[in-house]
């Protein structure tokens, strides 16, 4: 699948509909497919959690992009918050005993932005994740003014969380860049099938000119 990076943003910032649904391997095939048009790609994991000293995400989006670890990697530019427990942002800062320093990631990411055409922000869970407080990741990407991916896939329930997603998105006004369907928990073809078709309605009528993109089965 190609994408075309003319109107692709320089600039994304890659949410789900929930944990687990598949962002780290969305985000390096993301990064590989643009990299396939000549581009010089990075991803940043904003803030890891569940982790000490590196980022298992990037490791993800490294392996899929089918190249090393990058300078960039081991310097911490793309994984410049990392805290220990598994858990949110907000609660994962307060047990480590650290405050998110949003200064940081705002460096880390306009470093990456200097040094790479295009730039993918994997987020921590999905788009309405507490980071500090009652300030959520949704509000972080409002007020940087970043284009959203949406990461979804065809699960029980996932047309609720992906609807509860756009009506957010919607809501604060923010660009829906993509949606990508994750096939990997496509369990039961029946509901699959059925997500599938509904969501990508939903789309064309909502928000005509997002991309529907389809990852390959792993």
């Amino acid at each position: 699948m190609k994408i075309d990076v003319t109107t692709w943003p320089e600039r994304v910032f890659v949410t789900g509909i929930g944990t687990d649904v598949g962002k780290s391997y969305a985000t390096g095939w993301l990064a590989r497919t643009l990299a396939s048009e000549g581009k010089s790609v990075i991803t940043q994991k904003f803030i890891q959690t569940g982790n000490k000293e590196y980022s298992e995400d990037i490791l993800v989006h490294r392996d899929i992009m089918g190249i090393p670890m990058q300078t960039v990697d081991r310097l911490h530019v793309t994984a410049p918050v990392i805290f220990s427990y598994p858990a949110s942002p907000d609660l994962a800062s307060r047990l480590d005993g650290k405050e998110i320093d949003f200064g940081v990631i705002d460096k880390a990411s306009a470093t990456l932005s200097n040094e790479f055409e295009y730039l993918l922000i994997e987020g921590a869970g999905g788009i309405m994740v507490p980071l500090k407080g009652d300030y959520l990741t949704i509000d972080y990407i409002r007020e940087r003014g970043l284009p959203v991916v949406v990461v979804t896939n065809g699960q029980l329930g996932s047309v609720s969380d992906t609807l509860l997603t756009f009506s957010a998105i919607e809501r604060e006004g923010l660009e829906l860049t993509a949606v990508v369907y994750n096939p990997y928990f496509d369990k039961d073809k029946v509901i699959s099938a059925d997500t599938r078709e509904y969501l990508e309605r939903w789309i064309s009528v909502r928000f005509p000119g997002t991309l529907w993109l389809e990852m390959p089965g792993r």
